[in-house]
């Protein structure tokens, strides 16, 4: 989990975690996005327990090459993730600093017999705001292009109804942050351009992410609370449909990987 990230000029970009608020700064999502029904799901005719995006963000990875500007993390299978995910696979997350631009890379490997399931994204919090002097509410999130989204529509407890609906953006592009817009918990959008930027119109600071391999976008902070930063989620897939514990095999939008085959992926962030 990335822990900060500086500017040349001393700017903290990232959610520092305050165990008041969110404790966590930017955890990572493999094999399942979000909350499954009862915490349960099924693989090949077994039940499995998982905890909330699955169980990268509770292990301790691996480091396996450190330069200057790059370092690389990974974790195996082994007897406690197999408990929770009952496949063989190696889990890789490379981090590469290129002057203002963080890319983030990952990939799955399937090292067993069968084919694999599983899901893969970001939660990276920012703060908000980023300069003194500001508040949340002069910062907005502008996508590259224009789009006509739809929200995903979720339960109170986050799990999908199958009710989606449109999603009006300000001229087609802008979301103003307020803290209300979280009062619900996450946003999930789909059909958006996949790249959007937090930025201030009385500020000069910015953060571009960039996900092309993502078809989903969740923006979140702490429900019903000011909560002084906002997450920016590349996400997969969704999470479980209310009241399904969901067959891996059978959810539609997961990513299926063949035996001795490998996934790669990844998304970058550009600070200004």
């Amino acid at each position: 989990e990335l822990q900060s990230i500086l500017g040349n000029d001393g700017t903290e970009y990232l959610w520092q975690g305050n165990p008041g608020v969110w404790d966590e700064k930017a955890p990572n999502i493999f094999p399942y996005v979000a909350r499954l029904t009862d915490g349960k799901y099924t693989a090949e005719g077994a039940v499995y327990e998982m905890k909330i995006h699955g169980i990268v963000k509770y292990c301790t990875l691996q480091a396996e090459e450190k330069t200057e500007n790059r370092i690389s993390f990974c974790l195996r299978s082994n007897e406690d993730t197999k408990k929770q995910y009952p496949y063989d696979f190696t889990y890789r997350i490379t981090y590469t600093l290129e002057d203002s631009v963080l890319k983030i890379d990952m990939s799955v490997s399937n090292h067993g017999q069968k084919r694999m399931y599983f899901a893969m994204g970001g939660h990276p919090g920012f703060r908000v705001p980023l300069e003194e002097g500001l508040c949340f509410e002069d910062y907005y999130l502008e996508f590259g292009r224009p789009a006509k989204p739809w929200r995903v529509g979720l339960t109170e407890t986050c799990f999908l109804t199958g009710k989606d609906e449109a999603y009006p953006l300000v001229e087609d592009r802008v979301i103003p942050l307020r803290h209300e817009l979280f009062h619900d918990d996450a946003i999930v959008l789909k059909h958006c351009d996949r790249q959007v930027t937090l930025a201030s119109f009385k500020g000069s600071k910015r953060i571009t992410a960039t996900y092309r391999d993502f078809p989903y976008l969740g923006i979140w902070h702490m429900p019903k609370m000011e909560a002084p930063y906002v997450c920016i989620e590349p996400w997969s897939s969704l999470p479980s449909r209310d009241g399904i514990v969901e067959e891996l095999s059978q959810q539609a939008d997961l990513i299926g990987l063949e035996p001795g085959k490998e996934y790669t992926t990844g998304w970058q962030l550009e600070f200004k």
